[in-house]
Order: C-alpha cells, then structure tokens, then sequence
C-alpha cells in the first residue's frame, strides 16, 4: 500500500462554508481520492484552516506549514507521495507579501520536505505541487472581507506560474487546480472549495497518479 501525505489548509481540511464546519469525508477531495485509488493506496488528510506556507500569524498559534512538515511526514512515514496545496493564507494583508515572496515561502517549504529523506519510501522525495484555485472578487463583499484584507484575489492569481516555475526548478510535478475545467470557488466566501470543486480536484489528482 502506497502512502499519500495531503498537506494543505482549509481546502484540503474540507471547510464547509455554508455550516462553518467541515465536509464529511466522502465530500472532501481527500476521501474520494481515496476511493478513486482504491486499497493500493492510503490516502493521509494533513490539511489545517489557516495554514500557511512559511509564515507564522501573529493572531492564531501553529499555522506554519514550515514547521509542521517533517512532523507530518514522519507521521506517515515511509511517504511515498507528498501534495502540497497552500498558498490561500499567505496572500492575507497582514502578512505583507507578494506572489513573489510567497513562491519564495513554496519553495523552502519544498526543500525542507525534500531533505527529510529518512521520512521518504526509499529516500526517494515524490512531490505533486498544487496551487490553489485562485480568490474570487466576490469576498470583498464576504465575511471573510475584513479577516483577508486587500487585494487576495489579485495576489492568487499571480500565484500558478511562479509555482510551476519552482515546481519544475526542483524536481516536482505541478496542478493548477484553477484551471481545471468547471473548477469555481462557492458563492458564499468565494474562497473555498464546494462539493463540485471537491470532486473535480480528486478526479484530477487521481488521472495525474495513475497516468
């Protein structure tokens, strides 16, 4: 049985905007990938609302992905697949950051994962970079205006390319999830994934596993 380590935030935890809660497991992209893959592998859910890439928030405690990593890979250690899906939190306006930098923040999160090679099947890192679908304009008029602040939706757009850029640099393969065909953020916050954005986001990761 093959080991996969989903490593994400709100959207791989499976946020359910509509309750405030979480999707049941047969709704989150993590479980149905699951049962796409069937028993030969094992399907790990890592995710965490508000989980960043490299950045601690000043307001709420262990959301750095970068100081979770290896503890998650030791975890489920030997990991024969690593996804990384972040980059919806570090776009917030108090983190003060551009595409940029936060690509920056990707790729030494990649690096420390990559480095911890008695975490990996064989030694052997095998990385599927996601970046998220990105922030619609539509939550500015959310509540989660105020949490976000200014300008996400224009910072996660910037984010596909400079993630494949690096990505690619280090050996890794590489999904934009928002453009996958029919992919939308709902229509409550615009920021998170509903049932449709779940299940197309398992239909993709499983082609690109089992191709």
């Amino acid at each position: 049985m093959k080991t996969i380590v989903c490593f994400g935030d709100s959207n791989t935890h499976g946020y359910n905007a509509e309750n405030f809660g979480r999707f049941p497991k047969n709704v989150r992209w993590t479980g149905l990938l699951q049962n796409i893959l069937g028993d030969e592998y094992e399907v790990k859910e890592e995710g965490m609302s508000g989980r960043t890439c490299v950045f601690d928030d000043p307001l709420f405690y262990g959301l750095n992905g970068y100081e979770y990593i290896e503890v998650a890979l030791l975890t489920h250690e030997p990991v024969d697949k690593l996804i990384i899906m972040l980059g919806t939190n570090d776009v917030k306006e108090r983190f003060s950051c551009n595409a940029v930098n936060i690509a920056k923040g990707l790729e030494r999160l990649i690096t420390r994962a990559k480095n911890r090679t008695d975490a990996w099947t064989n030694g052997k890192p095998d990385i599927l970079v996601i970046c998220p679908p990105p922030i619609e304009a539509g939550y500015v008029n959310s509540y989660c205006a105020e949490e976000m602040g200014k300008d996400c939706d224009a910072k996660s757009r910037k984010l596909a390319p400079l993630y494949e850029e690096v990505a690619t640099r280090l050996g890794c393969d590489f999904m934009d999830a928002g453009s996958i065909e029919g992919m939308k953020m709902n229509t409550i916050d615009y920021m998170h994934l509903d049932e449709a954005g779940h299940r197309l986001l398992a239909d993709a990761i499983a082609k690109q596993i089992i191709h």
